[in-house]
């Protein structure tokens, strides 16, 4: 849900909406270094998930260079995640 919020303030006005968006980064950040183990049939799409958002916080930290492009990761991150939880036992 984070993601989709995150991506949602991006696409809105990054620049305004920057303060908001990097308090999230930082929460969602922590929210994912206390997963210890998921699912073995979410782990595949944990570790991407995982992957990609280190550069996404890092470019949300900053500014990325085309905030539609981030934004759109970000709310497509969002997504799938939220589809993805029907794999979680």
């Amino acid at each position: 849900m984070n993601c989709t919020r995150i991506g949602n303030w991006g696409a809105d006005d990054f620049t305004t909406k920057q303060p908001r968006i990097v308090l999230f980064l930082k929460q969602t950040k922590n929210y994912i270094e206390t997963v210890v183990q998921t699912s073995p049939r979410f782990q595949n799409t944990f570790r991407s998930f995982q992957k990609d958002f280190r550069t996404l916080y890092v470019e949300g930290m900053t500014k990325p260079k085309d905030t539609d492009v981030w934004a759109e990761k970000m709310m497509t991150w969002g997504n799938i995640l939220t589809h993805r939880t029907a794999l979680l036992d």
